[in-house]
């Protein structure tokens, strides 16, 4: 029978561009991974997909005032460019935000509460009486009271991983406007972790052996303190809406509503592939993500696929650490790390830097990225041994003996060769097959480092002259050796193994070889070429000026333009303030009330935490004039103060000279 594999690859939050660690915990290894089971002729999807439902996509959008609906559409073909630049090869990769999603979520819960796995329960949650919203956890920020970390969000401490809910964080503050909230009582929907406690802890100890030792561990330490009931929904406009009477207004709790995408994205391939890669018991699911992602995908996401009932649960959770930048983690904020918006035109091949990648994925711990190893690294290893082998051997064979490779029986020099080589073989498949990507990859190396040996111990330049015959056998021998090695790092470096196979004049069709085999007899070559250009030291400067600067999001959107004639209609006059009143049951509501010359109007504004009320007696402001009247607590407010504000404060506009009420402003 022939073996089914589902890859899933974590989705991506599309609140900011990608940065190289995100390529290297899960991107390119799910790829690799699913690049050798396609060659392996297993039956393999490779799916993944934007999360665009999380409030990250939200704040950026609030921050940048930017439409969340604009911000999305901009943010996804930019990720999903990226991804396809790296050659990230993802049968489809999709978005959380299409309506099949949101269907394939209402179903999934739906079942999950009929099979008596949802409760509702009254919770304390996070509210801004200063934006007048109940705070979804990742718009509160505070101290973490496990490490202490300043600036740890509501869901999670991503300095120490540690869950969190918005109640458990020291000196909580209001993400959008830096204001404490307060904690309101609201009803909302739970999933039942309790009742599926044992069966979560027996299936965790079940992959001994197949899960990695740091990621078991990291689950059932996790689970030590016990599975309590996990909130599922959130009072949020942005998300799939929550099928139930009462809770119109809600909407799912991002990872409850996230992990459904594995499914819903399979179901946008085909019902077919549903049924085969979902509910066929035969299949197996890998799922690669980083660390901080393990918890939900060991414990939370098996317990929702648990509950429903209808679909297999993940066979292997390839979890996977952190990849750093020279010395600490990667920050956007801190402009530290490579920010992959710029890496497309950075005139490095993608596979100089799927390489060393490759090198960085964190398996077993935290990797760090330092350009003077990725520049010896390139040059040594990549260029030194592995291009250099393929261009002497295609470049002799061209140049010396008119391209074409004749046929010869091997003798047992050959022989030891092809024994080490199988070795190798034999050695990246069982890693590859066990996920351990890093040691299947240095025995690709291997082969090139032996191909290399066998062709400076044969010297086929001295027995151009001494022993023509013997000379195009060694050649014959080293080309197939070529060969091989493109085929086997077909996976690793997808571009380079079809520029090879581009040179040897062979079709660009990878199937998996566990045995080394001639196949190139009587066969001629194509112009052979020099696989990479050397990193040198100006180049390495250049790269690190350009890519280690975080692109500025605003750039992605342009500023909505408005005539002259438009700007005209809005109308703005000087007024004197004269009288001033708090609103009783509100903390920062003013009435006041304003003199334009030829009329009075009462204004509503919220500023009482910012001006006291002898600073604005007596005092001329600019207000809009001709906006529609507006009720805000049963006061009715005529005209709007102008102000300049950020997260910190508000500053009224003035006028720099006296002039009389009533002036228009122009």
């Amino acid at each position: 029978m022939t073996k089914k594999i589902l890859v899933l690859c974590a989705l991506p939050y599309t609140n900011n561009v990608p940065h190289i660690g995100n390529i290297v915990g899960s991107h390119l290894p799910a790829d690799i991974f699913a690049r050798f089971c396609r060659m392996k002729n297993y039956e393999t999807l490779f799916v993944g997909g934007a999360d665009e439902n999380g409030s990250p996509s939200e704040i950026t959008a609030l921050e940048l005032r930017v439409d969340i609906k604009n911000f999305l559409d901009t943010l996804y073909p930019i990720h999903k460019k990226i991804y396809e630049w790296f050659n990230i090869s993802y049968d489809i990769f999709s978005r959380t935000s299409k309506e099949i999603h949101h269907k394939v979520v209402k179903e999934f819960f739906l079942k999950i509460y009929e099979n008596g796995f949802i409760s509702e329960e009254e919770i304390t949650l996070p509210f801004c009486e200063n934006c007048k919203i109940f705070l979804p956890d990742r718009y509160v920020e505070g101290i973490c009271p496990n490490c202490k970390y300043e600036k740890a969000r509501g869901d999670q401490c991503e300095n120490c991983s540690k869950i969190l809910d918005p109640v458990d964080l020291i000196n909580p503050k209001c993400k959008l406007c830096n204001k404490e909230p307060v904690f309101r009582k609201e009803k909302h929907l739970f999933l039942d972790l309790n009742k599926l406690e044992n069966k979560i802890v027996e299936w965790i100890k079940s992959k001994e052996g197949i899960w990695r030792e740091h990621v078991i561990s990291y689950s059932l330490g996790w689970l030590k303190e016990g599975l309590k009931k996990r909130c599922i929904t959130r009072d949020l406009k942005l998300g799939v809406k929550v099928p139930l009477k009462g809770y119109e207004n809600k909407v799912f709790y991002v990872w409850f509503d996230a992990p459904i995408g594995y499914i819903s994205f399979t179901l946008e391939t085909s019902q077919e592939n549903l049924e085969k890669f979902w509910k066929d018991k035969n299949c197996l699911i890998y799922n690669f993500l980083g660390k901080d992602n393990i918890p939900f995908h060991t414990i939370f996401w098996p317990a929702m696929l648990m509950a429903n009932g209808e679909y297999n649960l993940p066979y292997n959770v390839v979890g996977l650490n952190y990849c750093n930048y020279e010395g600490s983690k990667i920050s956007k904020s801190r402009k530290w790390g490579i920010f992959c918006e710029k890496i497309i035109e950075s005139g490095v091949d993608v596979d100089i830097w799927r390489y060393y990648l490759i090198h960085l994925i964190p398996e077993t711990a935290d990797t760090e990225f330092k350009w003077k190893e990725f520049q010896d690294k390139v040059n040594g290893e990549l260029i030194g041994n592995l291009a250099n082998f393929v261009y002497r051997v295609l470049s002799f064979l061209k140049n010396h003996l008119n391209g074409k490779i004749e046929n010869f029986k091997i003798g047992d020099k050959e022989k030891f060769t092809i024994a080490q080589i199988d070795y190798c073989l034999k050695t990246i498949v069982e890693n590859l097959e066990n996920v351990n990507i890093r040691e299947a990859f240095r025995n690709v190396l291997k082969i090139a480092e032996i191909g290399n040996k066998y062709f400076q111990e044969n010297e086929p330049w001295n027995l151009l002259k001494s022993n023509k015959t013997k000379c195009k056998k060694v050649i014959f021998f080293s080309s197939n050796i070529v060969r091989m090695l493109a085929v086997v790092l077909y996976p690793f470096l997808p571009k380079t193994a079809e520029r090879i196979f581009e040179q040897l004049n062979l079709k660009k069709e990878f199937k998996w070889e566990d045995r080394f085999e001639i196949k190139l007899t009587q066969h001629t070559i194509n112009e052979p070429k020099p696989l990479f250009e050397k990193l040198d030291d100006k180049k390495i400067e250049k790269l690190k000026r350009e890519l280690t600067e975080p692109i500025n999001l605003k750039s992605f959107f342009k500023e909505e333009k408005i005539s002259l004639d438009y700007f005209s209609k809005i109308k703005m006059r000087v007024g004197k303030i004269l009288e001033v009143e708090k609103i009783p049951n509100s903390k920062k509501l003013l009435k006041l009330l304003v003199d334009f010359g030829d009329e009075k109007k009462q204004v509503i504004s919220g500023i009482s935490e910012y001006y006291k009320i002898d600073e604005l007696i007596g005092k001329k402001f600019v207000f809009v004039v001709n906006i529609e009247k507006k009720k805000i607590m049963d006061f009715e407010s005529e005209a709007m103060i102008l102000a300049a504000t950020n997260k910190e404060k508000i500053s009224l506009i003035t006028i720099d000279k006296d002039i009389e009420e009533g002036s228009e402003v122009h």
